[in-house]
């Protein structure tokens, strides 16, 4: 394992800069900075991964409705009972920003910042934190989404691109180039050399555009000094040695799985993250399990429909309970999730899941009227990072006027309880509060993330 220490792949910003035949400005890369630079070396690494679900859930089945440790679990939640003592579901929080902006609640899971037609994204947390954890990994993070796109923001408010196909993930973290190391760094260094050459073309006819054009013209910028930035770190790691993966990983991981099979696709994307942690690959992960418009549909379990569909359900009974075995069959993965972070060691020999914070949820509470509060939430694992788990924490019965969740009518649509899923009974209760707890912990230091406006305590 000492080859995940090593510090042969740092790089001198000069000579980077001839190597590369250029002599533009070169900001300071992750890359450049010696290994444990902010951190002692016998330092636990610290870790966090994301995980959403798209369209809320059938919230009469998912409500859990006694805060404090002796809470009961929900039907849907039933799943993660044998980890009550390293998990606190969450009720009562929202983000001020996504009210009422129904699918597009994904955009700000993780920024919380706003959704108006002239607002620009903000940093995800996930970034946040990569900024502080890339200096230490491979890659800053991993971005998963078996549709549509992936929930992470850079700090200009460019969405990052999503993997979805399970061997190319592997294949990014755990295989060699293909045609050796010279040829790899040949192909990354053409095309740092078409990104310079386009950055010299966007120059020249900045000189032309209009405001309209060059605000335009700044967001495409954004991502090609991205993508600059990317592709100069991945030729600084090529002399590093790849992590050595046994052939039981290798066989659960490397391999592909048709969408009609979500079950078996999940658990390998989760395998894939706890392998990339337990290697030190990244520290920082997301999944999406799918956007609000294109959730996949479940077959192996009867479920033909989108999760679109069954979202808007009308107050039928059948496609409430389909929704309810949804919600309870993707709780049942990242129940699976949790058991591999806590079965498998780190570096150092602890379990992962004491060193690592997972978030579950949804930016959407209820998706037949398209609530946007009292999001369902989920936050385990993270331990040894100062988490207390073991209890509900519900920030609706902080609330002045909380008249209670309203689920004693067998199942019927009741009117306060999916208000209450629209506008929040707490509006100082904000998401991005516990957004900030986890980067706080992740070692950011900040007072402040998205419209925080103060952080929860745990």
């Amino acid at each position: 394992m000492s080859n995940y220490l090593s510090q042969s792949w740092l790089i001198d910003r000069r000579h980077a800069l001839k190597a590369l035949g250029s002599f533009i400005s070169l900001p300071l890369l992750e890359c450049m900075v010696p290994l444990r630079a902010s951190e002692a070396a016998t330092a636990t690494p610290k870790r966090s991964a994301f995980i959403y679900i798209a369209n809320g859930v059938h919230s009469l089945n998912y409500q859990i409705t006694t805060q404090g440790k002796d809470y009961k679990f929900s039907r849907s939640l039933m799943p993660l009972e044998k980890h009550r003592d390293v998990i606190t579901p969450i009720s009562g929080l929202h983000h001020p920003g996504s009210l009422s902006h129904h699918h597009n609640c994904i955009s700000v899971w993780l920024t919380g910042g706003k959704l108006g037609p002239s607002d620009k994204n903000t940093i995800s947390v996930d970034q946040k934190m990569a900024e502080i954890t890339a200096q230490h990994t491979r890659f800053p993070s991993i971005e998963v989404a078996i549709t549509q796109e992936s929930l992470a923001w850079t700090a200009d408010g460019v969405r990052l691109p999503a993997m979805k196909r399970c061997s190319e993930i592997f294949a990014s973290m755990f295989e060699a180039p293909k045609g050796g190391i010279a040829a790899q760094r040949r192909a990354l260094r053409r095309k740092g050399s078409v990104l310079d050459d386009n950055l010299a073309e966007v120059r020249r006819l900045e000189k032309k555009m209009g405001t309209e054009d060059k605000g335009r013209m700044n967001q495409y910028l954004t991502s090609v000094r991205e993508a600059e930035i990317r592709t100069r770190r991945a030729d600084a790691w090529l002399d590093t040695p790849l992590p050595v993966i046994s052939d039981a990983d290798r066989t659960r991981t490397n391999r592909d799985i048709a969408d009609t099979k979500a079950g078996d696709y999940f658990r390998t994307v989760y395998d894939l993250m706890v392998l990339a942690f337990q290697t030190d690959v990244t520290r920082v992960a997301t999944f999406s399990l799918g956007g609000e418009g294109q959730a996949i549909a479940i077959p192996e379990i009867g479920i033909t429909e989108s999760r679109h569909q069954l979202s808007h359900h009308g107050g039928d009974l059948g496609y409430m309970e389909k929704l309810t075995n949804y919600d309870t069959f993707a709780i049942e993965q990242f129940s699976y999730f949790l058991t591999r972070l806590a079965e498998t060691k780190d570096l150092h020999g602890k379990p992962l899941l004491g060193s690592t914070m997972a978030l579950f949820g949804s930016g959407m509470s209820y998706g037949h009227s398209h609530g946007n509060a009292n999001l369902p939430l989920v936050l385990a694992g993270g331990s040894d990072l100062g988490l207390k788990h073991g209890s509900h924490l519900d920030l609706n019965k902080q609330a002045k006027d909380f008249q209670g969740y309203a689920l004693d009518a067998e199942g019927a649509l009741t009117s306060a309880h999916y208000q209450l899923c629209s506008r929040p009974a707490n509006t100082e209760a904000h998401m991005s509060n516990l957004l900030l707890l986890m980067a706080q912990r992740m070692g950011v230091e900040t007072d402040k993330f998205g419209d925080s406006n103060q952080v929860i305590a745990l």
